[in-house]
């Protein structure tokens, strides 16, 4: 380890961070991390931070040359690996033109073809309108406004209540949150948000009474699996029963898949195994191959065509980094890695590979209660071995990925299921790294804590 040491450069009246110890140094001193706890963060608990420096492939390296499987894509963004020629190349190509130009009342290349393709991925005349944001929460905050107002201007502004689905997440934004049914994420802020009903499944939604179905616009769902509730799978042919509950009853479909699009469940779109088309999409994650932050709200036209006319129709809503060149750029490449590789095609023998490995892993591990899949996104929820849930108080996932780090593994858990989400791009052995470094990490813990 280098001594710590701060070197002034005059020339940029800089400071230059020369080794770990000074990088976490004044991450601790200054830096405020995402649904963290801070106080045990500034004291190494439950363990030292890492500091990520490079990423190829499948792979990520710290500061110490240390390098893991990243087991959860980054936050479940990354698609095709870190540092993909194809991706780096239009960045660097793009990057040479213009990185940022604003889309307020300006087109740009990247933009348009982008929006093309991506409406080119569904039939023709149904998600042919694309807005752009800047992430998940945005996305679908813009589709939950462009839902209210698109009510407003047809004459029914009666219909402003969502429906949503019990321990769901939509995003941070105070309009997403609204509609999470997460209680300790959003309930401080709930009142200030969108009338919104949770139901707990398709049956609930099937035995709601007239008068709340006239006041509703629009019903949101992450289709097949739910994200931030354990990674757990919807049952099949759900999506199906909602798009035609929808339609029966003139209410909107908004599918949020921030997480699920992309590959993710083994097709495109998560939509895509049922058939079903929504009113709106929310897309970001994957949108750029896990590059840069970017995100889009597809909608059905004859949903656009109602904010035609005058500025009392405009849509009101936008970002001063909205259709960035370079995060375009990033998922027009990712778009033709998918073609040039044939990563779609290559999918189902990894997800069965992934079952396999998976499987074994649960009939060895006597910690396993469950593991949860929907193509290449999965959850292992632990729990002690006589099937009693742990005490949260524990933070057994926490505990069990951070000692996962010494079998070259990165992921992050929700509560005690370890999150199982790499990038498409994972080859056969880099799976069974992966499963196996999980395996050995829940087996110690078994071992050292007598669980």
């Amino acid at each position: 380890m280098e001594m710590l040491v701060l070197a002034i450069l005059p020339q940029y009246g800089a400071i230059a961070f020369v080794n770990t110890e000074q990088w976490i140094a004044a991450d601790q001193a200054h830096c405020w991390h995402p649904f963290t706890r801070q106080d045990d963060w500034v004291k190494g608990l439950p363990a030292d931070p890492l500091v990520l420096v490079d990423g190829e492939g499948s792979w990520l390296t710290d500061s110490e040359g240390r390098r893991y499987i990243d087991g959860n894509s980054s936050i479940w963004t990354n698609i095709h690996g870190h540092k993909h020629p194809v991706i780096n190349e239009a960045m660097i190509d793009q990057i040479n033109k213009v990185a940022h130009t604003s889309y307020l009342g300006f087109a740009n290349p990247r933009a348009s073809e982008l929006a093309s393709r991506l409406s080119a991925l569904f039939p023709p005349r149904t998600l042919e309108r694309v807005f752009f944001s800047d992430d998940g929460s945005t996305a679908v905050e813009c589709a939950l406004k462009m839902e209210i107002q698109y009510r407003i201007q047809v004459g029914q502004a009666e219909r402003v209540h969502f429906l949503a689905f019990d321990l769901s997440y939509h995003g941070d934004t105070l309009g997403a949150a609204s509609l999470g049914g997460v209680g300790e994420f959003f309930e401080p802020f709930r009142k200030f948000g969108f009338p919104v009903k949770h139901l707990g499944g398709i049956e609930e939604l099937e035995q709601l009474d007239d008068e709340t179905i006239k006041k509703t616009a629009a019903v949101i769902i992450e289709p097949l699996v739910q994200g931030v509730n354990q990674i757990r799978p919807w049952p099949k042919g759900m999506l199906a029963k909602l798009r035609m509950w929808c339609d029966q009853h003139d209410v909107h479909l908004i599918l949020d898949e921030v997480m699920t699009g992309f590959g993710r469940t083994g097709k495109m779109f998560a939509c895509q195994h049922e058939d079903v088309i929504p009113d709106y999409l929310c897309l970001a994650k994957g949108l750029s191959g896990g590059y840069m932050p970017l995100a889009a709200t597809m909608v059905r036209g004859e949903i656009y065509n109602a904010f035609l006319g005058g500025a009392d129709k405009a849509f009101y809503y936008g970002h001063s980094y909205t259709a960035n060149q370079l995060g375009c750029a990033a998922g027009l490449a990712s778009l033709d890695v998918f073609e040039q590789e044939h990563t779609l095609d290559y999918l189902p023998e990894k997800i069965g590979y992934l079952t396999q490995q998976l499987e074994q892993l649960a009939d060895d591990e006597a910690l396993v209660h469950e593991v949860r899949q929907c193509g290449m996104i999965a959850g292992i929820e632990l729990r002690r071995s006589d099937g009693r849930a742990f005490d949260g108080n524990l933070r057994v996932g926490e505990m069990v990925s951070v000692m996962a780090r010494d079998y070259q593994v990165l992921t992050r858990p929700i509560m005690d299921t370890l999150v199982v989400m790499p990038p498409l791009s994972i080859s056969m052995d880099e799976i069974k790294t992966l499963c196996g470094g999980l395996a050995s990490a829940i087996r110690d813990y078994r071992v050292t804590h007598d669980a």
